[in-house]
């Protein structure tokens, strides 16, 4: 297994009301070193919640994204509140953005994005046994809510309006984990 870099310094490069960048200065097992930038991770964890009506079926939302400046098909989530933990956090966010509560909340894995450059790390859950329930939320607008077949998945990933690795891998999972489930 291979040593880790040892890092010599981190400095704030650059804020703004969202985002910091650091400059991050390390030296490798071998001697070398290397300076890096990256975003800085915050101090708190996301939740992304993959909500199943039935073993086939997943609740979506559509929304803004800011950063494509498009509109985007997409999982339900959002940042935990502070001391928040997951559980809590998935089943708000699963009523404030989809209008659903749920019975059984299951961490599927923990993922980031990417690494190389930032921490940002989410908890990708499966949300089973939904029910009707909502909270207000923080969107600027309401979001709309639809359903898909994971049994159409392809058909979902051909879309130009899905494009977010960590949805399309939490749908994979998931397809799955419920096929699995079929079949035993």
């Amino acid at each position: 297994m291979q040593q880790k870099p040892e890092i010599l310094e981190t400095r704030l490069v650059a804020r703004s009301r969202l985002f910091g960048i650091e400059e991050m200065t390390l030296r490798f097992s071998n001697g070398e070193q290397r300076t890096y930038e990256r975003l800085r991770t915050p101090p708190i964890a996301g939740v992304m919640m993959v909500p199943m009506l039935d073993d086939d079926t997943v609740v979506l939302i559509r929304e803004y994204g800011a950063g494509m400046e498009e509109y985007q098909i997409t999982l339900p989530k959002g940042a935990l509140d502070d001391g928040e933990d997951w559980h809590d956090a998935a089943h708000r966010e699963l009523q404030e953005e989809a209008g659903y509560g749920a019975r059984r909340i299951t961490l599927l894995k923990r993922m980031t994005l990417s690494p190389g450059y930032m921490g940002h790390r989410i908890n990708v859950v499966l949300a089973e046994d939904l029910y009707a329930s909502s909270l207000p939320g923080d969107e600027p607008e309401p979001l709309q809510v639809l359903t898909w077949r994971l049994s159409e998945l392809d058909a979902l990933l051909e879309r130009d309006d899905v494009t977010e690795a960590r949805v399309i891998a939490a749908l994979y999972m998931v397809r799955d984990i419920m096929a699995r489930r079929r079949a035993s």
